[in-house]
């Protein structure tokens, strides 16, 4: 039997995550009239805006550019923040367990995100730059010290659940240490190698971006090994099926999975490790509870992307849904499955545009890294507003 329904006098928000998905529930919420109280719960209270990592090795951007503090968009929005880690959801959802303690609720978001897949061998080779500031700055360090020598990038997937894998920012490292290297005139003593266990890789961009893709790698001299499965890393090498190859730098984006509380949890899961989701993000077979975001699996087509836009649209529908089932209506709203990226250069970028009846891919154009830049600043004018 479904759990009572609160009164409006006692009704918790609890959010889990203070990345993407969380805060544009926040901010949906709100606008939807929502007055009740809303509990995040997440190890620190700042945004670390991941889509602009690209740029901290050539120093467009540096961490501090990166990081929003959030205590002012909180207190604008009657949020309180739980400093603490979460260990699991109990209860049918109502309990979340934290390191700082249980935290009750009557309406729950799981914006938490995933994490990355760390089972192959000799991973601690590579650095993975989407983990954060540090890696970033990590890459940046070490490619600022290589006199001579071979960078290596690639990604791989969750080969439970394929859809899991976050390749665009890839060969947007890829790309931009090109461009940075060819600045500095240093490129023709730095090699530069894109490799990937499919032949065709960024299929998820449409047939056309892989083709600009890997012409676009063909006119700069970056070399790739494709169509093999990764097999190990080594101190200095990547070794596939197709055979190893010299690396000084290894840059490698592994697939994604669920957060690993999910294993002490009474939350569905997918066949990928991910939190079963429904179109209107709600989590089947339990009451009042929705999911948003990298930490969910969505019914969709397979090209619908591990992405802060997808995640955005996710937490809008949720929310949504969240504020019908406090006003005693029916929670419909569905999300739109859809991918807009720029993949920038550093000096220019290619648009790429997916939903369900279009894929519409425009060249490599200068206005598109200007365009970038201005929609980070836009985007982050929201939480940084004092």
């Amino acid at each position: 039997m479904p759990a009572p329904r609160p009164t409006p006098s006692d009704r918790r928000i609890v959010i889990l995550g203070a990345g993407f998905a969380a805060l544009t529930a926040i901010r949906e919420l709100r606008r939807a009239g929502v007055r009740e109280e809303i509990t995040v719960v997440s190890p620190r209270d700042e945004l670390v805006y991941l889509p602009s990592l690209i740029w901290i090795p050539s120093g467009i951007r540096k961490g501090d550019d990166l990081r929003v503090p959030l205590a002012g968009f909180f207190a604008r929005h009657g949020v309180t923040h739980v400093k603490a880690e979460v260990q699991a959801v109990t209860d049918g959802g109502r309990i979340v367990e934290t390191t700082h303690g249980p935290v009750g609720n009557d309406l729950l978001l799981i914006a938490s995100g995933g994490r990355y897949i760390r089972k192959l061998p000799g991973i601690e080779n590579a650095i993975i730059p989407c983990e954060g500031i540090a890696a970033a700055e990590a890459i940046r360090d070490r490619l600022a010290a290589l006199k001579q020598g071979t960078v290596a990038v690639g990604f791989g997937a969750n080969p439970n659940e394929p859809s899991a894998v976050r390749g665009g920012p890839m060969f947007e490292f890829l790309f931009g240490m090109d461009t940075l290297l060819r600045r500095q005139k240093r490129r023709e003593r730095i090699d530069l190698v894109f490799f990937n266990a499919s032949s065709q890789p960024g299929q998820r961009l449409g047939p056309k971006a892989v083709g600009g893709l890997l012409r676009q790698m063909e006119r700069r001299g970056i070399r790739t090994q494709l169509g093999h499965k990764m097999v190990r890393f080594e101190p200095g090498a990547v070794v596939t099926e197709g055979g190893a190859f010299d690396a000084d730098l290894i840059l490698f984006m592994p697939g994604l999975t669920g957060p690993a509380w999910l294993e002490a949890s009474c939350l569905p899961k997918s066949p990928g490790g991910f939190i079963a989701a429904s179109q209107t993000c709600a989590v089947p077979g339990l009451d009042r509870v929705y999911v948003a975001g990298d930490a969910g699996s969505f019914p969709g087509p397979d090209w619908m992307p591990k992405q802060a836009h997808q995640a955005d649209l996710q937490a809008v529908a949720a929310a949504r849904n969240m504020a019908a089932e406090l006003a005693e209506c029916r929670p419909d709203a569905v999300f739109k499955p859809e991918l807009i990226c720029i993949v920038d250069t550093l000096d220019a970028g290619m648009l790429v545009f997916r939903d369900m009846k279009r894929n519409v891919v425009l060249p490599r154009l200068a206005p598109f890294h200007a365009l970038k830049r201005m929609f980070e600043a836009r985007y982050l004018k929201a939480y940084r507003a004092g």
